[in-house]
């Protein structure tokens, strides 16, 4: 059938149904829970901290494990350790539960593939390249969710998010020591990760927002990727029980605080931050990182970094600050 104007194209058929979450009926509905943005920027922050301490965890299990049997480990972990507040959410929500359409479970397919592709490729990269160079590679997705959304669902964000995006992208080159190591196929397989990392952003809020259960979308996400992650590593790899206990303290932190912990906060503060705002304050997972590598390493930011610190914090306060500002203005009686 040729679309007409009263029959839209099929490759706009799965992305209707996304754009209505921003109409009225969809805000009438009451999907998302009542929440101030303070707080989601807050959730948002901690999850950040939470990742950057990972990317240690993350890099040492390749010591004992393939990358698909540690992916598969820490997922199925962290679902099982959401599924009873993952239920007790459905049971609170039930009348929400009817929303589950093919259609849904279709954009949901479309979330866990971008989880599963991002995860997996940044967990091979971490194995051929720096610690250093995949925290500043990861964070590309801070261009890539605003480019998405406009590609998408032509979502022009605000303007502020054209200066905040660089602004944030210059700031973790200077806390990386303002350098960049030689670039290889490790280095390569993590930009491609930002890509699809930039969707998972871009989808989750949508969804949760449209859903209104986050813990609910983790759950789902986390455990068929996982499911999907060892299926993987029962064909690529060897599994091997002996390396799993050898890197059982990674598989604890990454599995309940960097998975069932962190990535629920996300779906949580992304119900009442725009995905592009989301990137920028997700951003400050290179911030954490290097903290912690202060903290638990020993490790100490050079000049330049403390540089490139400041400049991360001051984009995440102009992208929430000048917004709001200009709202209150533009709503404040004559």
């Amino acid at each position: 059938m040729i679309p007409t104007a009263a029959s839209p194209p099929p490759s706009r058929r799965l992305i209707a149904p996304i754009a209505k979450i921003r109409s009225t009926r969809a805000r009438r509905s009451g999907y998302t829970a009542p929440m101030s943005r303070p707080l989601a920027v807050l959730l948002l922050l901690i999850a950040t901290a939470i990742w950057g301490l990972a990317f240690v965890a993350q890099k040492a299990a390749m010591a004992h494990m393939g990358p698909l049997t540690f992916s598969g480990t820490r997922f199925l972990l962290g679902g099982v350790a959401l599924l009873p507040f993952a239920l007790i959410e459905l049971r609170r929500k039930a009348p929400l539960a009817a929303q589950f359409t093919p259609g849904l479970w279709l954009r949901i397919a479309v979330l866990c593939g971008a989880f599963f592709a991002g995860s997996l490729l940044q967990q091979y990269g971490l194995a051929q390249t720096s610690v250093t160079n995949s925290g500043f590679l990861t964070a590309l997705y801070v261009l890539f969710v605003p480019l998405i959304a406009f590609l998408v669902i032509r979502a022009k964000p605000h303007p502020i998010i054209y200066l905040g995006a660089p602004l944030a992208l210059v700031g973790i080159f200077y806390l990386n020591g303002g350098r960049f190591e030689s670039f290889n196929f490790g280095d390569l397989l993590v930009v491609i990760s930002a890509v699809f990392w930039g969707g998972h952003v871009f989808m989750l809020g949508l969804l949760t927002r449209q859903t209104g259960l986050p813990i609910v979308l983790s759950a789902i996400t986390v455990l068929s990727v996982g499911v999907v992650c060892i299926a993987f590593a029962f064909v690529f790899e060897v599994p091997d029980l002996q390396g799993i206990l050898g890197g059982w303290v990674q598989i604890l932190y990454v599995g309940l605080m960097s998975t069932a912990v962190a990535f629920t906060l996300q779906a949580i503060g992304q119900q009442h931050v725009p995905s592009a705002n989301a990137a920028i304050i997700l951003s400050a997972e290179s911030l954490f990182a290097a903290l912690g590598g202060a903290l638990l390493l020993g490790e100490r930011l050079p000049l330049i970094g403390y540089a490139g610190a400041a400049l991360i914090f001051f984009a995440i306060i102009m992208v929430e600050a000048i917004p709001a500002l200009q709202q209150r203005r533009e709503t404040k009686p004559a």
